[in-house]
Protein backbone atom coordinates (compact mmCIF):
# COMPACT_ATOMS: atom_id res chain seq x y z
CA UNK A 1 0.00 0.00 0.00
CA UNK A 2 0.90 3.48 -0.60
CA UNK A 3 1.03 5.49 2.25
CA UNK A 4 -1.90 7.62 2.63
CA UNK A 5 -1.57 11.56 4.01
CA UNK A 6 -4.77 13.16 5.45
CA UNK A 7 -4.97 16.21 5.30
CA UNK A 8 -7.32 17.79 7.54
CA UNK A 9 -8.58 21.41 7.00
CA UNK A 10 -11.84 23.28 8.62
CA UNK A 11 -13.84 23.59 5.55
CA UNK A 12 -12.90 22.20 2.27
CA UNK A 13 -14.06 25.45 -0.04
CA UNK A 14 -12.77 28.69 -1.85
CA UNK A 15 -9.52 29.94 -0.62
CA UNK A 16 -5.83 30.14 -0.56
CA UNK A 17 -5.00 27.36 1.91
CA UNK A 18 -7.85 24.74 -0.31
CA UNK A 19 -6.25 26.19 -3.14
CA UNK A 20 -2.72 25.13 -1.98
CA UNK A 21 -3.86 21.67 -0.71
CA UNK A 22 -5.45 21.16 -4.53
CA UNK A 23 -2.11 21.83 -5.93
CA UNK A 24 -0.26 19.76 -3.65
CA UNK A 25 -2.80 16.34 -4.42
CA UNK A 26 -2.80 17.12 -8.05
CA UNK A 27 0.87 17.82 -8.61
CA UNK A 28 2.43 14.89 -6.02
CA UNK A 29 3.42 11.27 -7.76
CA UNK A 30 0.35 9.16 -8.02
CA UNK A 31 2.50 6.21 -8.08
CA UNK A 32 3.56 7.46 -4.50
CA UNK A 33 1.13 8.88 -2.21
CA UNK A 34 -2.31 8.31 -1.56
CA UNK A 35 -4.53 11.06 0.24
CA UNK A 36 -7.61 11.58 1.90
CA UNK A 37 -9.60 15.05 3.26
CA UNK A 38 -11.22 15.79 5.93
CA UNK A 39 -13.26 18.95 6.15
CA UNK A 40 -14.46 19.00 10.13
CA UNK A 41 -17.75 21.54 8.15
CA UNK A 42 -18.25 20.45 4.99
CA UNK A 43 -16.31 19.51 1.32
CA UNK A 44 -17.51 21.76 -1.76
CA UNK A 45 -18.58 19.66 -3.77
CA UNK A 46 -17.60 23.03 -6.81
CA UNK A 47 -14.37 23.24 -5.05
CA UNK A 48 -13.55 19.26 -5.12
CA UNK A 49 -14.21 19.21 -8.72
CA UNK A 50 -10.27 20.91 -8.69
CA UNK A 51 -9.40 17.51 -7.77
CA UNK A 52 -7.59 16.07 -10.51
CA UNK A 53 -7.66 12.54 -9.37
CA UNK A 54 -10.37 9.86 -8.62
CA UNK A 55 -8.46 7.35 -5.40
CA UNK A 56 -9.46 10.82 -3.18
CA UNK A 57 -11.81 10.07 -0.29
CA UNK A 58 -13.30 13.28 0.82
CA UNK A 59 -15.28 13.52 4.14
CA UNK A 60 -17.60 16.06 5.94
CA UNK A 61 -17.90 15.98 9.79
CA UNK A 62 -20.48 18.85 9.99
CA UNK A 63 -18.67 20.37 12.89
CA UNK A 64 -21.01 22.86 14.53
CA UNK A 65 -19.93 26.11 16.28
CA UNK A 66 -17.40 25.29 19.39
CA UNK A 67 -14.67 23.03 20.43
CA UNK A 68 -13.65 19.71 17.96
CA UNK A 69 -13.62 17.65 21.46
CA UNK A 70 -17.15 16.42 20.61
CA UNK A 71 -16.08 15.02 17.38
CA UNK A 72 -13.05 13.19 18.86
CA UNK A 73 -14.52 9.98 18.95
CA UNK A 74 -15.68 10.76 15.07
CA UNK A 75 -12.17 11.15 14.23
CA UNK A 76 -10.59 8.73 16.24
CA UNK A 77 -12.62 5.59 14.65
CA UNK A 78 -12.46 7.25 11.50
CA UNK A 79 -8.05 7.62 11.62
CA UNK A 80 -7.82 4.45 12.65
CA UNK A 81 -10.33 3.19 9.83
CA UNK A 82 -8.32 5.09 7.31
CA UNK A 83 -5.16 4.41 9.00
CA UNK A 84 -3.09 7.44 7.48
CA UNK A 85 0.57 7.41 7.48
CA UNK A 86 0.24 10.97 8.04
CA UNK A 87 -2.23 13.24 9.38
CA UNK A 88 -1.06 17.04 8.29
CA UNK A 89 -3.75 19.57 9.90
CA UNK A 90 -3.74 23.58 8.90
CA UNK A 91 -3.86 26.15 10.69
CA UNK A 92 -5.44 26.89 14.20
CA UNK A 93 -8.76 25.75 13.27
CA UNK A 94 -7.96 22.46 12.58
CA UNK A 95 -4.78 21.67 14.65
CA UNK A 96 -7.04 19.85 17.76
CA UNK A 97 -7.39 17.02 15.20
CA UNK A 98 -3.97 16.16 16.34
CA UNK A 99 -5.05 14.91 19.41
CA UNK A 100 -7.40 12.11 17.87
CA UNK A 101 -4.89 11.22 15.37
CA UNK A 102 -2.27 10.47 18.50
CA UNK A 103 -5.07 8.75 20.03
CA UNK A 104 -5.24 6.83 16.97
CA UNK A 105 -1.80 5.71 16.47
CA UNK A 106 -1.31 8.05 13.74
CA UNK A 107 2.70 7.71 13.54
CA UNK A 108 3.46 10.88 11.58
CA UNK A 109 1.61 14.17 12.76
CA UNK A 110 2.26 18.11 10.73
CA UNK A 111 0.77 21.24 11.42
CA UNK A 112 1.05 24.03 8.75
CA UNK A 113 0.20 27.56 9.93
CA UNK A 114 -0.75 29.41 6.87
CA UNK A 115 -2.01 33.19 7.97
CA UNK A 116 -3.64 35.04 9.95
CA UNK A 117 -7.53 35.58 11.57
CA UNK A 118 -8.84 38.74 12.11
CA UNK A 119 -9.61 37.98 16.11
CA UNK A 120 -5.34 37.34 16.19
CA UNK A 121 -3.83 39.87 13.12
CA UNK A 122 -0.40 39.08 13.83
CA UNK A 123 -0.40 36.51 16.38
CA UNK A 124 -1.01 39.00 19.09
CA UNK A 125 -3.80 36.74 21.19
CA UNK A 126 -2.35 35.70 23.88
CA UNK A 127 -5.58 32.77 24.11
CA UNK A 128 -4.34 32.01 21.07
CA UNK A 129 -0.48 31.39 21.62
CA UNK A 130 -1.39 29.66 24.63
CA UNK A 131 -4.17 26.64 22.98
CA UNK A 132 -1.07 26.68 20.03
CA UNK A 133 1.52 25.69 22.89
CA UNK A 134 -0.98 22.93 24.63
CA UNK A 135 -0.64 21.10 21.48
CA UNK A 136 2.94 21.03 20.99
CA UNK A 137 3.42 17.59 22.19
CA UNK A 138 1.20 15.80 19.39
CA UNK A 139 2.95 17.66 16.57
CA UNK A 140 5.91 16.22 15.16
CA UNK A 141 6.63 18.84 12.41
CA UNK A 142 5.43 22.51 11.95
CA UNK A 143 5.42 23.91 8.29
CA UNK A 144 5.01 27.72 8.17
CA UNK A 145 4.04 29.37 5.15
CA UNK A 146 6.25 33.15 5.79
CA UNK A 147 9.43 33.47 7.73
CA UNK A 148 6.66 35.97 10.04
CA UNK A 149 4.56 32.74 10.81
CA UNK A 150 8.23 30.95 11.31
CA UNK A 151 9.49 33.56 13.43
CA UNK A 152 5.75 33.31 15.57
CA UNK A 153 6.14 29.83 15.82
CA UNK A 154 9.68 30.01 17.38
CA UNK A 155 9.48 32.69 19.57
CA UNK A 156 6.11 33.21 20.68
CA UNK A 157 4.86 29.34 20.68
CA UNK A 158 7.87 27.92 21.81
CA UNK A 159 8.43 25.10 19.14
CA UNK A 160 12.55 24.00 18.91
CA UNK A 161 13.68 26.00 15.77
CA UNK A 162 14.56 22.32 14.27
CA UNK A 163 10.83 21.20 14.36
CA UNK A 164 9.84 23.70 11.82
CA UNK A 165 10.12 23.94 7.93
CA UNK A 166 9.46 27.16 5.98
CA UNK A 167 7.82 26.53 2.75
CA UNK A 168 6.46 29.03 0.62
CA UNK A 169 3.28 28.50 -1.04
CA UNK A 170 3.57 28.07 -5.50
CA UNK A 171 1.86 29.53 -8.33
CA UNK A 172 0.95 27.60 -11.26
CA UNK A 173 2.63 30.08 -14.03
CA UNK A 174 1.65 28.15 -16.89
CA UNK A 175 -2.27 28.63 -15.93
CA UNK A 176 -1.48 32.16 -14.52
CA UNK A 177 0.77 33.82 -17.40
CA UNK A 178 0.62 37.58 -18.88
CA UNK A 179 -2.05 38.29 -21.78
CA UNK A 180 -1.02 37.46 -25.35
CA UNK A 181 -0.74 41.69 -26.57
CA UNK A 182 -2.64 44.10 -23.92
CA UNK A 183 -5.21 43.01 -20.95
CA UNK A 184 -7.71 40.65 -21.90
CA UNK A 185 -11.00 41.19 -21.27
CA UNK A 186 -12.54 39.51 -18.47
CA UNK A 187 -15.04 36.92 -19.74
CA UNK A 188 -18.42 38.97 -18.50
CA UNK A 189 -17.43 41.82 -17.29
CA UNK A 190 -19.06 45.23 -18.81
CA UNK A 191 -15.06 47.04 -18.73
CA UNK A 192 -14.36 46.14 -22.50
CA UNK A 193 -13.38 49.71 -23.52
CA UNK A 194 -9.06 49.03 -24.33
CA UNK A 195 -8.86 52.63 -23.02
CA UNK A 196 -10.11 51.99 -19.38
CA UNK A 197 -7.61 51.11 -16.99
CA UNK A 198 -8.82 48.31 -14.70
CA UNK A 199 -7.86 47.69 -10.83
CA UNK A 200 -9.40 44.52 -8.86
CA UNK A 201 -8.54 42.14 -6.13
CA UNK A 202 -9.55 38.50 -5.49
CA UNK A 203 -10.51 36.72 -2.49
CA UNK A 204 -13.18 36.09 0.19
CA UNK A 205 -14.97 39.45 1.16
CA UNK A 206 -14.39 38.50 4.86
CA UNK A 207 -13.25 41.19 7.71
CA UNK A 208 -9.55 39.92 7.08
CA UNK A 209 -9.16 40.99 3.96
CA UNK A 210 -10.29 44.44 4.17
CA UNK A 211 -11.78 45.46 0.84
CA UNK A 212 -13.61 47.85 2.45
CA UNK A 213 -10.34 49.64 2.49
CA UNK A 214 -9.89 49.39 -1.04
CA UNK A 215 -13.45 50.46 -1.79
CA UNK A 216 -12.18 53.99 0.29
CA UNK A 217 -9.11 53.86 -1.61
CA UNK A 218 -10.83 54.13 -4.81
CA UNK A 219 -13.26 56.27 -4.00
CA UNK A 220 -10.58 58.48 -2.94
CA UNK A 221 -8.09 57.98 -6.06
CA UNK A 222 -11.39 59.29 -7.95
CA UNK A 223 -11.56 62.64 -5.29
CA UNK A 224 -8.00 63.08 -5.66
CA UNK A 225 -7.96 63.05 -9.73
CA UNK A 226 -11.45 63.60 -10.98
CA UNK A 227 -10.12 63.24 -14.45
CA UNK A 228 -9.67 59.47 -13.79
CA UNK A 229 -13.35 59.08 -13.32
CA UNK A 230 -13.30 58.44 -17.39
CA UNK A 231 -11.25 55.64 -17.11
CA UNK A 232 -10.44 54.20 -14.01
CA UNK A 233 -12.34 51.13 -12.92
CA UNK A 234 -12.59 48.38 -10.63
CA UNK A 235 -13.13 44.78 -10.29
CA UNK A 236 -13.66 42.91 -7.29
CA UNK A 237 -14.18 39.25 -7.12
CA UNK A 238 -15.38 37.38 -4.13
CA UNK A 239 -18.04 36.62 -1.92
CA UNK A 240 -18.47 37.11 1.89
CA UNK A 241 -20.00 39.06 5.28
CA UNK A 242 -18.48 42.56 2.92
CA UNK A 243 -20.00 42.46 -0.19
CA UNK A 244 -23.10 44.35 0.73
CA UNK A 245 -21.35 47.18 2.38
CA UNK A 246 -18.32 47.72 -0.47
CA UNK A 247 -21.58 48.06 -2.85
CA UNK A 248 -22.91 50.64 -0.27
CA UNK A 249 -19.74 51.94 0.04
CA UNK A 250 -19.43 52.61 -4.00
CA UNK A 251 -22.89 53.59 -4.35
CA UNK A 252 -22.88 56.48 -1.62
CA UNK A 253 -20.06 57.91 -3.66
CA UNK A 254 -21.67 57.56 -7.16
CA UNK A 255 -19.42 55.03 -8.11
CA UNK A 256 -21.78 52.24 -8.28
CA UNK A 257 -21.34 52.24 -12.30
CA UNK A 258 -17.82 52.91 -11.95
CA UNK A 259 -17.29 49.07 -10.50
CA UNK A 260 -18.25 45.00 -11.06
CA UNK A 261 -18.25 43.00 -8.06
CA UNK A 262 -19.43 39.45 -9.79
CA UNK A 263 -19.26 37.24 -6.75
CA UNK A 264 -17.29 34.14 -6.68
CA UNK A 265 -15.68 32.98 -9.47
CA UNK A 266 -13.80 30.11 -10.92
CA UNK A 267 -12.03 31.53 -14.10
CA UNK A 268 -9.31 33.35 -11.29
CA UNK A 269 -6.58 33.31 -14.54
CA UNK A 270 -8.73 35.03 -16.25
CA UNK A 271 -9.90 37.71 -14.19
CA UNK A 272 -5.39 38.27 -13.48
CA UNK A 273 -4.95 38.69 -17.32
CA UNK A 274 -7.98 41.28 -17.13
CA UNK A 275 -6.18 43.66 -15.37
CA UNK A 276 -4.13 46.45 -14.74
CA UNK A 277 -2.78 46.86 -11.64
CA UNK A 278 -3.84 44.25 -8.59
CA UNK A 279 -4.68 45.06 -4.95
CA UNK A 280 -4.20 43.07 -1.89
CA UNK A 281 -5.93 45.54 1.05
CA UNK A 282 -5.82 42.44 3.69
CA UNK A 283 -4.74 43.67 7.65
CA UNK A 284 -3.14 40.27 8.04
CA UNK A 285 -1.77 37.71 5.54
CA UNK A 286 0.30 34.32 5.67
CA UNK A 287 2.28 33.83 2.15
CA UNK A 288 -0.93 35.22 -0.62
CA UNK A 289 -2.39 32.59 -3.49
CA UNK A 290 -3.53 35.63 -5.10
CA UNK A 291 -0.35 37.69 -4.88
CA UNK A 292 1.69 34.94 -6.00
CA UNK A 293 -1.12 34.27 -9.11
CA UNK A 294 -0.62 38.51 -9.77
CA UNK A 295 2.84 38.33 -10.26
CA UNK A 296 2.59 35.33 -12.87
CA UNK A 297 -0.06 37.03 -14.86
CA UNK A 298 2.29 40.28 -15.18
CA UNK A 299 0.54 42.23 -13.17
CA UNK A 300 1.99 44.89 -10.74
CA UNK A 301 0.82 44.56 -7.10
CA UNK A 302 -0.28 46.74 -4.43
CA UNK A 303 -0.47 45.51 -1.14
CA UNK A 304 -0.13 46.16 2.22
CA UNK A 305 2.70 45.89 4.47
CA UNK A 306 1.13 43.24 6.79
CA UNK A 307 2.32 39.29 7.32
CA UNK A 308 4.65 37.70 4.22
CA UNK A 309 3.56 40.31 1.67
CA UNK A 310 6.63 41.93 2.56
CA UNK A 311 8.61 38.62 1.34
CA UNK A 312 6.27 38.43 -1.77
CA UNK A 313 6.15 42.37 -3.03
CA UNK A 314 9.92 43.81 -3.31
CA UNK A 315 8.63 47.39 -3.14
CA UNK A 316 9.57 49.19 -6.03
CA UNK A 317 10.66 46.24 -8.28
CA UNK A 318 7.35 44.20 -8.58
CA UNK A 319 5.16 46.63 -6.74
CA UNK A 320 4.34 49.05 -4.04
CA UNK A 321 3.45 48.28 0.15
CA UNK A 322 1.07 50.21 1.87
CA UNK A 323 0.03 50.72 5.91
CA UNK A 324 -2.93 48.68 6.36
CA UNK A 325 -6.19 50.29 6.58
CA UNK A 326 -5.44 53.41 5.33
CA UNK A 327 -6.93 54.24 1.82
CA UNK A 328 -5.40 57.48 1.43
CA UNK A 329 -1.98 55.72 0.78
CA UNK A 330 -3.75 52.82 -0.79
CA UNK A 331 -4.91 55.18 -3.15
CA UNK A 332 -2.06 57.07 -4.26
CA UNK A 333 -0.04 54.06 -5.01
CA UNK A 334 -2.85 52.88 -7.20
CA UNK A 335 -2.65 56.22 -8.58
CA UNK A 336 1.04 56.25 -9.14
CA UNK A 337 0.70 52.89 -11.16
CA UNK A 338 -1.92 54.88 -13.06
CA UNK A 339 -0.22 57.60 -14.09
CA UNK A 340 2.53 56.16 -14.86
CA UNK A 341 2.14 53.01 -17.38
CA UNK A 342 5.77 52.79 -17.90
CA UNK A 343 6.23 51.78 -14.15
CA UNK A 344 3.49 49.55 -13.90
CA UNK A 345 4.65 47.45 -16.86
CA UNK A 346 8.28 47.20 -15.64
CA UNK A 347 7.00 46.13 -12.61
CA UNK A 348 4.77 43.45 -14.18
CA UNK A 349 7.73 42.02 -16.21
CA UNK A 350 9.83 41.72 -12.81
CA UNK A 351 6.69 40.07 -11.34
CA UNK A 352 6.33 37.33 -13.72
CA UNK A 353 10.30 36.58 -13.83
CA UNK A 354 10.33 36.14 -9.93
CA UNK A 355 7.18 34.49 -9.49
CA UNK A 356 8.12 31.87 -11.93
CA UNK A 357 11.97 31.58 -10.95
CA UNK A 358 11.31 31.49 -7.11
CA UNK A 359 7.63 30.74 -6.39
CA UNK A 360 6.99 28.35 -8.85
CA UNK A 361 4.42 25.24 -8.02
CA UNK A 362 6.80 22.51 -8.63
CA UNK A 363 9.29 23.66 -6.50
CA UNK A 364 6.37 24.16 -3.42
CA UNK A 365 5.39 20.80 -4.51
CA UNK A 366 8.73 19.02 -4.08
CA UNK A 367 9.43 20.85 -0.76
CA UNK A 368 6.38 19.08 0.80
CA UNK A 369 8.12 15.72 -0.87
CA UNK A 370 11.01 16.52 1.14
CA UNK A 371 9.56 16.80 4.22
CA UNK A 372 6.92 13.61 4.17
CA UNK A 373 9.64 11.33 2.84
CA UNK A 374 12.31 12.25 5.20
CA UNK A 375 9.48 12.06 8.15
CA UNK A 376 8.43 8.81 6.98
CA UNK A 377 11.87 7.33 6.74
CA UNK A 378 12.70 8.33 9.96
CA UNK A 379 9.34 6.91 11.29
CA UNK A 380 10.23 3.30 9.43
CA UNK A 381 13.81 3.70 11.32
CA UNK A 382 12.58 4.47 14.71
CA UNK A 383 9.71 1.08 13.91
CA UNK A 384 12.76 -1.09 12.82
CA UNK A 385 14.73 -0.23 15.81
CA UNK A 386 11.60 -0.85 18.34
CA UNK A 387 10.35 -3.81 17.10
CA UNK A 388 7.51 -2.05 15.64
CA UNK A 389 6.02 -1.49 18.60
CA UNK A 390 2.27 -0.28 18.57
CA UNK A 391 2.29 3.56 18.08
CA UNK A 392 5.41 3.37 15.53
CA UNK A 393 3.86 1.54 13.13
CA UNK A 394 3.82 2.40 9.52
CA UNK A 395 2.10 1.15 5.97
CA UNK A 396 5.37 0.95 4.14
CA UNK A 397 4.98 1.24 0.12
Amino acid sequence: MKPLIAHVVHRFGVGGLENGVVNLVNRMPADRWRHAIIALTEVSEVFRSRIQREDVAYHSLHKPAGHLVKLYPHLLRLFRELSPAIVHTRNLAALEACVPAWGAGVPIRIHSEHGWDVHDLGGRSRKYTWVRRLYRPFVHRYVALSRDLDQYLVSRVGIVPARVVQIYNGVDAAAFRPATGSRSAIPGCPFIDPSLWIVGTVGRMEPVKDQLNLARAFVRAVEIAPETRRHLRLVMVGEGRLRPEVRRVLQQAGLGDLAWLPGERGDVADVMRGLDCFVLPSLAEGISNTILEAMASGVPVVATRVGGNVELVDEGVTGRLVPAADPDALARAILDYYLDREVARRHAHAARRIAKNKFGLDRMVARYVEVYEQLLAERVWKADEEGDRPGARITRA
